[in-house]
C-alpha cells in the first residue's frame, strides 16, 4: 500500500515538474506583440461611446502595420471582419493585409449604439 502512494506521488511530482517546464512559446505572425516586430507605420483607432473617430483607415498593402486601439470613452474591442485579428482595451498588434476593403466592429458589448461601431481599413 505504502509503495503505491509513494508511486503515486512521484507520478504526480513528475507531472507538475513537466507541466511547469516549457509553454512558453513566441511565434511571430498576427499574434506577437507590436514590441517584437517592426512596422512601418502606426495606425491609431480611437473608439469612444458608439462611435469610430474615422469611418474609414487607410493602410499601405503587405506592410507590417501597428494597429493601436485607444479607447476614449467606454470598455471596445475590435475585430477585423472575416481576418484573424482581434485588439481588446487600449492594446496594438502588428497586423499586414494584402489589398482590400475590410470591415471593423467593436467586439465588446458596449451599449445600445454597439451595433453602429463600424469602420472600414482601406488597404491599397
Amino acid at each position: 500500500m505504502q509503495r503505491k502512494i509513494a508511486y503515486f506521488l512521484t507520478l504526480a511530482a513528475l507531472v507538475l515538474v513537466l507541466s511547469a517546464c516549457g509553454g512558453n512559446d513566441t511565434k511571430s505572425g498576427n499574434n506577437s506583440s507590436a514590441s517584437e516586430e517592426t512596422y512601418s507605420q502606426e495606425v491609431v483607432i480611437k473608439a469612444s461611446n458608439w462611435e469610430f473617430d474615422q469611418k474609414e483607415y487607410a493602410l499601405p498593402k503587405d506592410t507590417p502595420v501597428k494597429l493601436t486601439l485607444e479607447n476614449l470613452s467606454g470598455a471596445h474591442g475590435i475585430e477585423v471582419v472575416g481576418q484573424d485579428i482581434a485588439i481588446r482595451g487600449n492594446k496594438s498588434k502588428v497586423i499586414t493585409l494584402p489589398a482590400g476593403t475590410y470591415e471593423v466592429r467593436c467586439s465588446i458589448m458596449c451599449g445600445q449604439g454597439h451595433s453602429d461601431m463600424i469602420a472600414k481599413i482601406v488597404v491599397s
